[in-house]
């Protein structure tokens, strides 16, 4: 995750080819509900950062170069989607068709999370850099400006542009980030826990 951008414009095409290789992850019965809100001129940028963190706030941003990426996408779901295709007739024997109550597990956001990493992944595969965020208390005023239907829901934000410079990997300097990893060997469990 980079959190300091060069403004400079990306090629809509190569967000584009991005996108469409990001969306190829597993999805649960084949039901591909993700989706994408992509905001890549400076007035839907603008517009989502005047949402999300309003003048006042931003001016107490900590990462304030994070605001230049010229590119967000926002990930979406349809939640109803996967009622709608485990209704079908073979789904149904899973019994998964009913209600959004009946799944033990919600894959629309597990889904959602494979197209994420795929994302990233690829983002940074093509030299450009990522930063993932959520929108938490923001997710609805944000889906209702740019127009996305009622029944969508936002999985998170990317910001994705050029790196500013080579001091922009990934940041070392917030308490998230001085966390470090657990030791491979405690998260691994061979043949029981």
């Amino acid at each position: 995750m980079i959190r300091s951008f060069d403004p400079a414009p990306l090629d809509p095409g190569r967000l584009d080819a991005l996108l469409d290789l990001a969306r190829r992850a597993p999805s649960a019965g084949n039901t591909q509900a993700v989706e994408f809100l992509v905001l890549d001129t400076p007035a839907a940028v603008a517009g989502y950062w005047d949402l999300t963190l309003p003048p006042p706030r931003r001016q107490m941003f900590r990462w304030q170069s994070l605001l230049d990426a010229p590119a967000l996408v926002v990930v979406l779901t349809r939640p109803d989607a996967y009622v709608e295709r485990y209704s079908e007739a073979d789904k149904a024997r899973a019994r998964l068709g009913e209600s959004l109550d009946g799944w033990p597990v919600p894959f629309w956001w597990v889904d959602a999370g494979a197209v994420i990493e795929n994302l990233l992944l690829l983002v940074t595969a093509a030299g450009l850099g990522a930063c993932l965020f959520g929108l938490f208390e923001h997710e609805a005023a944000v889906l209702s400006a740019f127009g996305v239907p009622s029944e969508y829901r936002a999985a998170g934000t990317i910001a994705i542009g050029r790196p500013l410079d080579e001091r922009t990997g990934p940041s070392q300097d917030g308490r998230s980030a001085r966390r470090g990893r657990p030791p491979i060997a405690d998260l691994i469990h061979r043949g029981r826990w």
